[in-house]
C-alpha cells in the first residue's frame, strides 16, 4: 500500500474503505437512470457532512452500491442508517409520481444491509504476512 492512500489524523494513519449495498424493499425495480444520478448526488453530499468520501457509486433498478472512505473512529450503522433515510426521503420527495407506481409506504430500502471491508490486497496475502512476522527477525 503506497503512502499516498494513507490518511492522518492526530495519532492514526489509515486507510478503511468499505463497501455499502442498499436494496430497494421488496426489491422493486423502481431506479431509472436519472433516479441513480440523484441518489448519488445525495449520497455523495450525506458523505460529505459526515466527514467521509464516496470514492465510487453504481446501481442498477433494485440496489445501489457505494465505495465510501471513512476514519476508523466513525460510527458506521449510523451513516448507513442516515444514508437510507436522506435517500428515501430526498428521492422519494422529488420523484413522488414515479414511486407511487412501486411503494404505498414511506419505506424505500429494505431494512438489511450488506458493508463489507475493502483492502488493497487479498486476506489471503495479510495472513501470510502475518504468519511471517518474527521468523525472519535475528536472534539476539
Amino acid at each position: 500500500m503506497s503512502k499516498s492512500n494513507l490518511k492522518s489524523h492526530y495519532h492514526c494513519v489509515y486507510n478503511l474503505q468499505y463497501h455499502l449495498v442498499l436494496v430497494t424493499k421488496y426489491r422493486r425495480k423502481c431506479f431509472t437512470k436519472e433516479i441513480l444520478k440523484d441518489l448519488e448526488d445525495i449520497c455523495h453530499n450525506v458523505c460529505e457532512k459526515w466527514s467521509c468520501v464516496l470514492s465510487e457509486f453504481g446501481g442498477e433498478e433494485d440496489h445501489i452500491h457505494l465505495l465510501i472512505q471513512a476514519h476508523p473512529a466513525m460510527d458506521l450503522s449510523r451513516l448507513v442508517n442516515n444514508l437510507k433515510t436522506v435517500t428515501s426521503r430526498l428521492i422519494k420527495k422529488k420523484h413522488q409520481n414515479h414511486f407511487k407506481k412501486f411503494y404505498w409506504k414511506p419505506a424505500l430500502w429494505t431494512r438489511a444491509y450488506c458493508l463489507l471491508t475493502t483492502g488493497g490486497t487479498t486476506i489471503e496475502t495479510i495472513r501470510r504476512y502475518i504468519e511471517k512476522q518474527g521468523q525472519s527477525s535475528p536472534e539476539g
